[in-house]
């Protein structure tokens, strides 16, 4: 067995069990311009589960993470190419409302992006410009919301505030709390700790485990501790390739492609 610094605790990871496929990738291939940033990409997402994607900076990891919500269009010049089907449809056939697909797949970026407004209005927006809720119903959303990103008892008293005023890992799950209060079916993570403390990390880190109950969660990290504690499966990037992908148990104690080995155990990266 592998020997390597990355903690995978007893118990901390979930069986796959018998996960049905929420997210099916297939043939993924991304370009800027003519610079091809994924190459051959093929990787199935499963319900109630956290998948982790790990690899050195530049290695497309992030740029495969927004693909998964088609993020990439708003950059000039991109181009894609494969199949990425969501319950069986390709989001990138042309009648595809982008709109209501990133709805249904949230993304939480890597810092803190809170509107500027209040607390109330920043987890409010949403479900307002979708037509979701109104009046109290939208009050009772916001609330529902907010304690499922569970910071609605450190700003239930603070709801007309700027969300400036908010710590930077109360910003985070604000943030989080905004994307939950539309409904998601998917919710991506890019690097969503990598601008918090240690103890706002943890806070981070329980409610994914919590909110994994309820959605299949994405995130890319550079924190291989982090992947190791959080996830059930874990896909390996390296120059845009998906180099191995399984339970992350193997790919942190028993990795089968050496390169995986050489990157966990801190050899390159």
């Amino acid at each position: 067995m592998l020997s390597t610094s990355v903690a995978v605790q007893p118990g901390s990871l979930r069986q796959q069990g018998d996960r049905a496929a929420k997210v099916e990738v297939e043939h993924l291939n991304f370009y800027y311009g003519r610079f091809q940033a994924l190459k051959d990409v093929n990787l199935t997402i499963r319900e109630r589960q956290i998948t982790a994607l790990i690899g050195p900076s530049g290695c497309g990891k992030s740029t495969f993470l927004r693909a998964l919500n088609r993020m990439n269009d708003i950059i000039e010049g991109t181009r894609t190419e494969g199949e990425v089907r969501l319950d069986g449809q390709d989001i990138y056939d042309r009648d595809v409302d982008v709109v209501a697909l990133r709805r249904r797949v949230g993304m939480v970026f890597q810092r803190p992006n809170p509107f500027p407004m209040s607390v109330f209005e920043n987890v409010a927006y949403g479900p307002r410009i979708h037509g979701l809720a109104r009046g109290s119903d939208l009050e009772d959303l916001v609330e529902e919301s907010l304690k499922r990103a569970a910071l609605w008892d450190e700003v239930k008293d603070k709801l007309r505030d700027s969300a400036f005023a908010l710590s930077g890992g109360q910003q985070q799950r604000l943030c989080i709390g905004r994307v939950l209060a539309v409904g998601p079916e998917v919710v991506l993570m890019d690097e969503p700790c990598s601008a918090l403390d240690p103890l706002s990390t943890l806070r981070i880190e329980e409610l994914m485990h919590e909110l994994q109950q309820k959605y299949p969660i994405v995130i890319v990290t550079h924190n291989m501790q982090q992947a190791a504690r959080v996830s059930q499966e874990t896909g390996f990037f390296l120059h845009g390739e998906m180099i191995e992908f399984g339970p992350s148990t193997t790919i942190f104690t028993d990795p089968t492609d050496k390169r995986t080995e050489d990157y966990v155990t801190g050899r390159f990266g």
